[in-house]
């Protein structure tokens, strides 16, 4: 399926779908101008994604760094277990600010 990132309401967002390395270069372009505009903190519910990839992180993580530079905090809540497990194999749970 491919990815979608929804804003649901000012602030926060929905990312559901498959996030791989065959999806994430399209996800990432149309999600830029979404998050740019943002302020203050915004969520981002990741509990539709169907499946994942290492490209996921790739893409988590240009997210993070978009928010630092913008201004805004982003959190990251509702991961499905897999992500989680994997993000603990790439020791990436330090980074990633998972909640829920």
């Amino acid at each position: 399926m491919t990815p979608t990132l929804t804003e649901t309401a000012p602030g926060r967002f929905e990312l559901a779908g498959e996030v791989t390395f065959a999806t994430v270069t399209r996800l990432w372009q149309r999600s830029r101008s979404q998050l740019a505009r943002c302020r203050g903190s915004v969520t981002l519910d990741l509990g539709g994604i169907e499946h994942a990839d290492s490209a996921a992180f790739a893409l988590l993580l240009e997210w993070l760094r978009l928010a630092r530079c913008r201004g805004f905090e982003l959190r990251l809540i509702h991961p499905p277990e897999r992500l989680r497990t994997m993000a603990r194999a790439y020791d990436l749970d330090v980074i990633l600010p998972f909640h829920g």
